[in-house]
């Protein structure tokens, strides 16, 4: 198990995950300034999970025999679980562990990096697995 993590595919999938979970929250940050903090989250996770199946596809999974539709619908269900593990991380920072610690300046920004670097193991496994299978 361990070897899969310390493999070039893992590392394409974080690069590739780096620049998708990079327009994520910067267009969390746009999409701030139009809705409230919650509906703003989702909205960049759908972003930056569009971004990260095209990459995905095009860079990291290319050996797989998936059909484009059953991997989109795969990409998706595995990010359903990991838009809960972001949303809740975000949200349980942001509303109750920041204010606990005293952190005003940056809270926002703070619970959502954090939030969206959570689910990278777990939908790593699952779009190996799922969404791109060989």
């Amino acid at each position: 198990m361990i070897k899969q993590f310390m493999s070039r595919q893992f590392l394409g999938f974080l690069l590739t995950g780096g620049i998708a979970a990079a327009i994520n929250f910067g267009s969390r940050i746009l999409y701030n300034r139009y809705m409230d903090f919650s509906n703003a989250v989702i909205l960049a996770y759908i972003t930056g999970m569009i971004t990260a199946f095209i990459l995905a596809r095009l860079f990291v999974f290319r050996q797989t025999q998936q059909p484009l539709h059953r991997s989109a619908l795969f990409f998706t269900l595995v990010n359903v679980a990991a838009a809960a593990q972001t949303w809740l991380i975000s949200m349980g920072l942001f509303y109750y562990v920041l204010p606990a610690l005293g952190v005003v300046s940056y809270s926002k920004d703070i619970a959502h990096a954090i939030g969206v670097a959570t689910p990278v193991v777990t939908s790593y496994l699952g779009h190996k697995r799922w969404s791109f299978r060989e």
